[in-house]
């Protein structure tokens, strides 16, 4: 079983955001920490960010987060929600002989479920790291969480991967 780390919209734009039940600090720490332990394990690592389609030029704070992406980390540039869509995320993991993706980063209710419910519909175990992700609001979080991701793979913490 080869697993990668996904993490999700990792910007400043994003970290930014008024995001609850974990700041986007807490979140782009935990998943520098999840992202150091995979790679010490030889595992995949996946950054992914989003580009607004339709604008010249992105808005301020689109790129990843300053010394986020390591060298030999998969990059993806998605143009919606999650990271499968019109990207080639599906065959660089098949690649990498992947097959669990561990889900992480922001925000918990729209890229990552997005991504998280793309990746078990192209047959992936799905793992959802809880205290890696924030939501744009703490109820939305905890609903997603405690409801919505115990029916598509297993809800870990932070420490289970360290």
């Amino acid at each position: 079983m080869i697993s990668a780390l996904v993490l999700i919209d990792l910007m400043p734009r994003i970290i930014a955001l008024p995001v609850a039940p974990h700041s986007g600090d807490q979140v782009l720490a935990r998943c520098k920490r999840l992202a150091e332990a995979f790679r010490a394990d030889g595992r995949p690592v996946v950054q992914v960010r989003v580009d607004r389609p339709g604008v010249a030029e992105q808005p301020a704070g689109s790129d990843f987060a300053t010394g986020l992406v390591q060298p030999g980390d998969l990059v993806i540039v998605k143009r919606t929600v999650g990271a499968f869509y019109a990207t080639d995320v599906d065959q660089q993991l098949r690649e990498r002989g992947v097959d669990t993706v561990v889900l992480g980063g922001l925000v918990t209710t729209m890229g990552v479920e997005s991504t998280g419910r793309a990746a078990s519909d192209h047959g992936y175990e799905v793992e959802f790291v809880s205290d890696a992700m924030s939501g744009l609001a703490a109820d939305e979080h905890d609903f997603a969480v405690q409801r919505v991701f115990p029916r598509f793979g297993a809800v870990r913490e932070t420490a289970a991967y360290l």
